[in-house]
């Protein structure tokens, strides 16, 4: 009897000849699971506690201090407490055999809010650096040197959170950054986005936040994308205690807490990071030619040593165990998953993901962590980003899947930005933007969104921006918009609704682009004077209602409200009703739903039919309404009756005769 196929091939045939390819890094994955668990004595859980050895803890007794440094000859422990000088009594015992040192102090050696680093030696060299495990690090002011800090607060953090569950139905995330979540030129702080942006996602309706740059990072400009101390949440923005009440508020408001997680790469720095940490340049990291990433100027992680795995696992149970965070964007996994870090391929056929140019040591590190993750906590989201569409990303573990819970929609930013750019709005074909929209792999969610956070970035656009450009400075006060404004206007309420309407697993939006936020993000840089004007989100302009911003914010609020009214959305089939490129008219129906969009920038269309079940529909939510500046020339209070058709009355079916205005969409519901 021939094997039956495993689960990805059997849910894609394409697959069936990479099959052996798709069973050996299952049976790595599950090979390195057993090695890892002792054959299953103990639980990736009890493996992943590195956090609790390494790095400083308060004992019973006083202090204890542990790191992995397998290249050191002597480590010494320099800080506040002994005037930054080596001191025998906070000289390091190396535990033989193992690579790791360890020294145990009394209580009164340190304090809370002391400074400190390592000293290490070598042969042939010595530095200070910051261990490798801190959970606390700051940047003096004046010098910019960051440190190590002792933090043992008296009152641990109270939690209240015990009976929140993750509500994915359908996962909403609001993505953002802290730093640059307020209104003032400065870097904001985690209390000012519990108070000031929390209540803002709530009433918007999304249900969980993405939060960017938490583990500290030397440059702020980088996004938090370049990382060096992994276990430390950034204290630009606050305390850790802060950060647990942001996240403990959030809970409180039903807002699962999502973060940014790298993994994928380091910052090269030495002094801060883990770039030369006790002498060895690839403790952490590859050595040779895969050291660094030639693209990010950053080292790159060595997935195939248990060491880096113990580091890696332990950081994700960290984050969900001592933060309550609720699971994890990975970023940059496209550069994990090639040799080439997915720079210069195609990626045009199936061949591409399995021709031995992949890194097995990392694709069998994600899936060891997704595992990880969802065994601490089986309510985690984790959400894989990688613009290569490597099959089984969002696949089960079970069938030979990387075990990812979502998977972005990279393509749908993509087509947006190249329709807007390349395509005259009378040719944009309703069948192009349902297919791009709605392709997907079988049996992986996505989380769909219209445009990414670097298009917010200096040297790209926003979907407003490349609308409206400069225009938005002279003609977004009501009364005041000209054509390009209210082209702008009509598209970009269009686009979002028609990307979240067809998601199959979530959707996301940028901090600030849902109403259309006319500034790019610049954070300070010596090109700009170090200036923070546009490294800030100007909410004024939003609830300024002499501006027409408010009205894309608005319409982004009822739009998630429309979508959030079908029970499990993201599960009910997208089912087409009607396109026609030569009309530009697009209708499909999902539940008790009926989504139509007239893309015409010129012809609108009276008693335009289309054959749905027979009933009443009322409309919930208009494009064209001027709540959302738009002309309002329908009228919406109205019940629209289907029409009987002897063609169709076996179906079931009739037809629904709309007045649909060009650029502009509507949303139906049918009455029970």
């Amino acid at each position: 009897m021939s094997q039956s196929h495993i689960g990805l091939v059997a849910h894609d045939s394409w697959l069936e000849p990479f099959e052996d390819a798709i069973r050996g890094r299952h049976d790595h994955a599950a090979w390195k699971i057993s090695q890892l668990t002792q054959n299953g004595k103990r639980s990736l859980s009890d493996f992943a506690t590195g956090h609790l050895y390494f790095g400083l803890h308060k004992t019973n007794n006083g202090w204890v201090f542990r790191e992995w440094a397998p290249n050191a000859t002597a480590i010494f422990l320099v800080g506040d407490f002994n005037s930054w000088k080596e001191q025998e009594a906070y000289r390091l015992t190396e535990i033989p055999g193992s690579g790791n040192w360890e020294i145990n102090l009394p209580e009164k050696a340190m304090k809370h809010g002391d400074l400190y680093k390592m000293k290490v030696y070598w042969n042939g060299g010595s530095g200070e650096r910051i261990p490798a495990w801190a959970t606390r690090v700051v940047q003096d002011d004046q010098t910019k040197i960051f440190s190590a800090q002792v933090w043992h607060p008296d009152q641990p953090f109270s939690w209240s959170d015990s009976n929140f569950k993750t509500d994915v139905d359908p996962l909403l995330i609001y993505e953002c950054h802290v730093g640059m979540a307020q209104d003032a030129e400065k870097v904001g702080s985690y209390s000012e986005f519990k108070d000031n942006i929390l209540p803002r996602v709530k009433a918007d309706g999304y249900n969980a936040i993405q939060v960017m740059a938490i583990q500290e990072h030397p440059y702020y400009g980088s996004f938090g994308y370049h990382v060096s101390s992994f276990f430390a949440p950034s204290s630009r923005f606050g305390t850790p205690e802060e950060l647990k009440d942001l996240i403990n508020t959030a809970h409180s408001m039903g807002i699962a807490v999502i973060m940014d997680l790298v993994h994928s790469h380091a910052v090269k720095n030495e002094v801060e990071g883990l770039g030369n940490l006790c002498g060895d340049p690839n403790q952490f990291f590859y050595p040779g030619g895969r050291h660094e990433h030639p693209a990010w100027d950053s080292l790159c992680f060595d997935y195939g040593k248990d060491d880096v795995l113990h580091f890696l696992l332990s950081n994700c149970k960290y984050w969900l165990e001592e933060f309550h965070f609720d699971g994890f964007r990975f970023d940059g996994i496209t550069s994990m998953l090639y040799y080439s870090h997915g720079l210069g391929e195609a990626f045009t056929n199936y061949g591409d993901y399995f021709n031995g140019h992949q890194d097995d040591n990392a694709i069998c590190y994600l899936t060891i962590a997704n595992k990880l993750i969802h065994e601490i906590n089986p309510d985690a989201v984790t959400i894989a980003e990688d613009v290569s569409g490597m099959p089984g990303l969002a696949a089960k573990y079970e069938d030979g899947g990387y075990g990812f819970d979502y998977r972005l929609a990279l393509n749908i930013p993509d087509y947006w930005i190249k329709t807007i750019k390349e395509v005259s709005d009378e040719n944009w074909k309703p069948s192009s933007i349902f297919w791009e929209l709605t392709n997907r792999r079988a049996g992986e969610m996505t989380v769909s969104y219209a445009e990414s956070h670097d298009q917010a970035l200096v040297g790209d656009k926003t979907i407003i921006f490349r609308l409206i450009d400069a225009d938005m400075y002279w003609h977004f006060r009501k009364g005041d918009e000209n054509e390009l404004a209210r082209r702008g206007i009509a598209l970009h309420k269009m686009i979002r609704l028609v990307t979240a309407s067809t998601i199959n697993g979530g959707y996301l939006n940028f901090m600030g682009n849902e109403f259309g936020h006319p500034e790019w993000i610049d954070f300070p840089r010596e090109g700009n004077g170090w200036s923070y004007k546009y490294a800030r989100r100007q909410w004024n302009l939003v609830d300024n209602h002499e501006l027409c911003y408010h009205w894309l914010g608005d319409f982004d609020r009822e739009m998630l409200k429309a979508i959030k009214s079908v029970d499990k959305f993201e599960k009910t089939p997208v089912v087409e009703i009607w396109h026609s490129d030569g009309d530009q008219v697009l209708a499909y129906m999902r539940g008790n739903l009926i989504f139509v969009f007239n893309f015409s920038p010129t012809r609108s269309f009276t008693d335009y039919g289309f054959l749905v079940p027979k009933g009443s529909y009322n409309v919930v939510l208009n494009s064209d309404s001027k709540d959302f500046g738009g002309f309002g020339f329908a009228d919406d209070s109205i019940t629209h009756f289907t029409n009987f058709d002897p063609l169709y009355e076996n179906d079931g079916k009739e037809w629904l005769k709309l007045y649909i205005p060009a650029r502009s969409a509507v949303v139906l519901r049918k009455q029970d």
